[in-house]
């Protein structure tokens, strides 16, 4: 049996749950924000038991995403106290399940971590970009000349800000000449400063165990996302890494100990492959209904093995 730990909104987990009622393999959907009415027990005696959704033995765990439940009729400190229980409470439990895992999740919380992503990088023979992160103005001035005066900035972690009016995207973005000559009047919130890679194409590595994914999006026919591809929908087609990019995403991956990591690349001007970031757990679905690459079939593979 697997076991699936999502949210209801969660369309890649949607893509293979079809594949997975398609071909008749069990299953079961744990959506988070129902936690609630969902059945749980925990039990110590002589040893650990368990059941999530009255099954006490999966033999697979695929780790999606989390969504805490929407607590509701409290004061607001007590929703918080729930909300932080309901998040402490996730944790604990998922790690004290033995099971074939994609992947772990303090393995995954872990990679998230975008300054260990580009020390592992660097680690497993990754090129990285000239990077800086500082709350000193003079520092970030010398950066900015010894880089040609083109470095971009991106967020730490999150690049959603939740407004009343609905969610806005922080997006990769470059640094002008007019910001940093007014650099004084800025405060340096902790973020991310990088050199702005003259890139030829963009390429997203999508690792499953030991098989590697490669799909290229060529940003760069577009002025609105030679910065950021996400700015705008753009088709990714299927393409080949040369052999020792393809080993190292699958020694990044397994330095963090995931079974499942979504790599994104540059191939600069100079035919060089540059490692932005990793994401322990990216999407991936809309990368194989347009390559055909077969994404899915790897997790059902590893899923059922």
């Amino acid at each position: 049996m697997i076991l699936i730990i999502t949210h209801k909104t969660d369309f890649t987990a949607d893509f293979v749950i079809n594949k997975l009622n398609q071909r008749k393999i069990e299953y079961k959907r744990f959506n988070c924000e129902d936690l609630f009415l969902s059945p749980f027990t925990l039990k110590f005696n002589n040893q650990f038991n368990y059941s999530i959704l009255d099954e006490s033995n999966y033999a697979s765990v695929w780790f999606r995403r989390t969504k805490l439940p929407e607590i509701k009729n409290l004061l607001r400190e007590e929703c918080v106290y729930i909300s932080n229980e309901t998040d402490s409470f996730f944790k604990n439990m998922f790690s004290s399940i033995s099971a074939n895992w994609l992947s772990q999740p303090t393995s995954v919380y872990n990679a998230e971590n975008k300054i260990l992503q580009l020390k592992f990088a660097q680690k497993v023979g990754f090129k990285i970009p000239n990077t800086i992160i500082t709350n000193s103005k003079k520092e970030l001035q010398t950066f900015y000349k010894d880089n040609n005066e083109s470095i971009i900035i991106k967020p730490i972690s999150q690049n959603r800000i939740e407004y009343k009016e609905g969610l806005s995207f922080i997006f990769t973005n470059i640094i002008s000449e007019k910001q940093m000559e007014e650099i004084e009047e800025y405060d340096l919130t902790p973020c991310i400063f990088q050199e702005n890679i003259i890139k030829d194409f963009e390429v997203r590595a999508t690792v499953v165990g030991d098989k590697v994914f490669a799909a290229a999006v060529y940003s760069q026919e577009v002025e609105e996302t030679k910065i950021d591809w996400r700015r705008k929908k753009l088709k990714f087609i299927k393409t080949t890494l040369p052999p020792e990019i393809e080993e190292s995403c699958i020694k990044l991956v397994k330095n963090f100990n995931l079974e499942f990591g979504a790599i994104d690349l540059v191939k600069n001007k100079n035919g060089e492959y540059i490692f932005l970031e990793i994401n322990p757990n990216g999407q991936w679905a809309w990368i194989e209904s347009q390559t055909g690459l077969e994404i899915s079939e790897a997790i059902i593979n590893f899923l059922t093995n």
